[in-house]
């Protein structure tokens, strides 16, 4: 087997605003739809985005381990204008840190089982 996508769950009501903020800020590409879901991709990526729309009204507590995540040079800065751009939109976004290379973003209203992380690329410099 090979590794294709990861799903995550978005909130109905903030579902298109999640995906047009991918696309328009991270320049991800609409793969499939269906009534229910989206798979997206990030282009030179090789593993795909899939959100489902669910309308559950139980978060997940600890959902702050489980992230969708990116590298970048400034992790925070790039998160920063994430969230200010989904406050523009009327989605209450906010950053915050588990350390000083690694941030996250959640959008609670919206976000119904992950965040999005940023960190530094270092974070990722495995030896394989």
């Amino acid at each position: 087997m090979q590794l294709n996508h990861v799903a995550n769950r978005l909130d109905p009501a903030h579902f298109e605003t999640v995906v047009e903020m991918l696309r328009a800020k991270l320049g991800f590409i609409e793969l499939r739809r269906t009534e229910r879901a989206i798979w997206l991709r990030q282009p030179g990526a090789n593993v795909d985005l899939q959100f489902s729309r669910s309308a559950t009204t139980h978060r997940d507590a600890d959902k702050l381990r489980s992230q969708v995540s990116f590298l970048s040079d400034t992790p925070r800065a790039a998160l920063e204008d994430l969230a200010a751009w989904a406050r523009e939109r009327g989605l209450m976004a906010s950053v915050g840190s588990y350390s000083d290379t690694e941030f996250y973003l959640d959008a609670p209203e919206a976000f119904v089982d992950f965040v999005i992380e940023a960190m530094t690329p270092e974070m990722a410099a495995y030896d394989v």
